[in-house]
């Protein structure tokens, strides 16, 4: 699985509680969120414009940043 870095802005938990919720509803995905730093990280199989379009539904800005190498 890819893993992907974006960029979401978001301001706090209720923030990061919106990127869970349409993760979880795409499905398929494992995430980490770093709030503090306003990056999600997922892994997945879905391309990258399903995922940001999906990070975009929470209705805050968004941004893929790139691939992340597997640490």
């Amino acid at each position: 699985m890819q893993k992907h870095e974006f960029f979401v802005d978001m301001t706090c938990e209720g923030c990061s509680n919106a990127v869970t919720r349409v993760l979880h509803r795409l499905g398929g995905v494992q995430f980490d969120i770093d709030l503090p730093n306003k990056k999600v990280y997922i892994d997945s199989e879905h391309n990258v414009d399903t995922l940001l379009e999906t990070l975009k539904k929470t209705g805050k800005s968004a941004s893929y940043l790139g691939e992340k190498s597997a640490q």
